[in-house]
C-alpha cells in the first residue's frame, strides 16, 4: 500500500481554517463572507449616525423619500444578519409619512372638489384617501411592531417590564413607534378598516408611554395617553384629569422642549371627536408659537412633521368655507378677514 504524505505547511493550514469552517457551518446558509459584514456595517451606521441625521432634517419630504427608498435595502440584510428592528422602525415611519402626505393631498382635493360641486371628482378624490390611509395605517403598524420586536417588548403581556434604554435615540425610537401604531388605528378608520390594524393597540400605547419621561419628551407620552382615554375611556384612570386638559398641558410642554408632536396629536384628537373649537385653538396656538419656540436641533423634523398636520387641519377648514387653502400669512386664523379692518396697502406704483 503506498502511504501519501501530507506535507507540513499544509496541514498547519488545514487546522487554521478549522475553527472558520465549523462557525459557517454552525451558522448555516445565511452566512455570506460579503454580504453579512456588509450588513452588519450598513445597519450600523444606520443607527448610529442615519437615523440621529434623519431626525435633524428639517423636510419631511425628503425624510420620508428616505425611509421609502432605504428600507427595502436595509431589511433585506435580514437574510444574512440580524434583523434591524430599530432602524427599521424608524424608516417604515418615515415611509408612511410619504402615503400620508399623499393621503392629505387627496382628502384636499376631494374638499375642492366638494366645494365645487364637481360629484365625480369628489368620489373619485375620496376613495383615493381612503386607499392611502389604508396603506399608511399599515406601514405604520409594521414600524410599531418593529419598535416592539427592537426593544423586546411584549405589549398586552401581563408583567412585561419597561426597556432599558441606553441613549436617548432608543427612548425616541420607541416614543415614536409607539405612537405610529396609534396613528395606525386612525388611518385605518379614515380608511373604511381596510387594513385591519387591531384596535388593542391603543391601551397597549397608553401602557408602553409610560416607560419614558414626559417632561423630557415634550408632553408626547401624556399626549398618547390622553388621546387613548378619549379612544376608549374604559383606559382612563380614577381621578385623573381631562382628556383634553391633558391634551392641552402637553402642547404647551412641547413649545418648551422644542418640538410640536403633541400638539399635532391634539388637533387630530379634536378632528377625530369633533370639538371644533379645540382645533381652532390649537391651529392659533401653533402660529403663535412660531414666534417664541426654539426648535430643538436634535428633533427638528418631530416639530416639522407636527407643522405638516397643523398646516393640512387649517387647509381643510379653509378649502371647505372658501376653496382654496390657507393663504400666506393668514395661518393661525380660519377666516379670510374680510371682517376685520383693513391694513395699509402697499401702491405698486412706484414698481411699475
Amino acid at each position: 500500500m503506498t502511504l501519501v504524505h501530507t506535507p507540513a505547511w499544509l496541514g498547519k493550514a488545514a487546522r487554521r481554517l478549522a475553527t472558520p469552517l465549523l462557525l459557517l457551518t454552525a451558522a448555516g446558509c445565511s452566512f455570506h463572507p460579503i454580504y453579512t459584514p456588509t450588513g452588519d456595517i450598513l445597519i450600523g451606521y444606520s443607527e448610529a449616525e442615519a437615523t440621529p441625521y434623519v431626525m435633524q432634517m428639517s423636510d419631511p419630504g425628503m425624510a420620508c423619500s428616505l425611509g421609502e427608498g432605504v428600507d427595502p435595502l436595509v431589511y433585506s440584510f435580514s437574510s444574512v444578519t440580524s434583523t434591524p428592528y430599530k432602524t427599521g422602525s424608524l424608516l417604515m415611519l418615515l415611509a408612511a409619512n410619504c402615503t400620508e402626505a399623499e393621503a392629505f393631498e387627496a382628502e384636499l382635493a376631494y374638499l375642492r372638489a366638494d366645494y365645487a360641486g364637481d360629484v365625480p371628482a369628489a368620489k373619485d378624490a375620496r376613495e383615493q384617501a381612503k386607499r392611502l390611509n389604508g396603506l399608511t395605517a399599515k406601514r405604520r403598524y409594521r414600524a410599531f411592531q418593529r419598535a416592539m420586536a427592537g426593544y423586546e417588548y411584549v405589549p398586552g403581556r401581563e408583567g412585561t417590564e419597561c426597556p432599558f434604554f441606553l441613549t436617548d435615540q432608543d427612548e425616541v425610537t420607541f416614543l415614536t413607534g409607539v405612537l405610529t401604531g396609534l396613528q395606525a388605528i386612525v388611518n385605518d378608520a379614515n380608511s373604511g378598516a381596510i387594513a385591519g390594524v387591531p384596535k388593542n393597540i391603543a391601551p397597549e400605547a397608553e401602557r408602553a408611554v409610560q416607560c419614558v419621561d414626559n417632561e423630557k419628551w415634550g408632553g408626547l407620552p401624556n399626549a398618547i395617553r390622553g388621546m387613548v382615554w378619549l379612544l376608549i375611556p374604559d383606559t382612563r384612570p380614577d381621578m385623573s384629569p381631562s382628556p383634553w386638559d391633558v391634551l392641552e398641558n402637553s402642547s404647551e410642554l412641547g413649545v418648551k422642549a422644542g418640538f410640536r408632536a403633541s400638539m399635532a396629536l391634539e388637533a387630530v384628537a379634536a378632528e377625530t371627536f369633533g370639538r371644533d373649537e379645540v382645533l381652532a385653538d390649537v391651529i392659533k396656538r401653533f402660529a403663535d408659537a412660531d414666534d417664541v419656540i426654539e426648535v430643538s436641533e436634535n428633533y427638528r423634523l418631530l416639530d416639522e412633521v407636527a407643522r405638516s398636520v397643523i398646516q393640512f387641519s387649517s387647509d381643510k377648514k379653509w378649502i371647505a368655507a372658501y376653496g382654496y387653502r390657507t393663504p400666506a400669512g393668514r395661518f393661525g386664523s380660519l377666516t379670510d378677514g374680510s371682517d376685520e379692518a383693513p391694513g395699509e396697502v402697499m401702491s405698486l406704483d412706484g414698481l411699475l
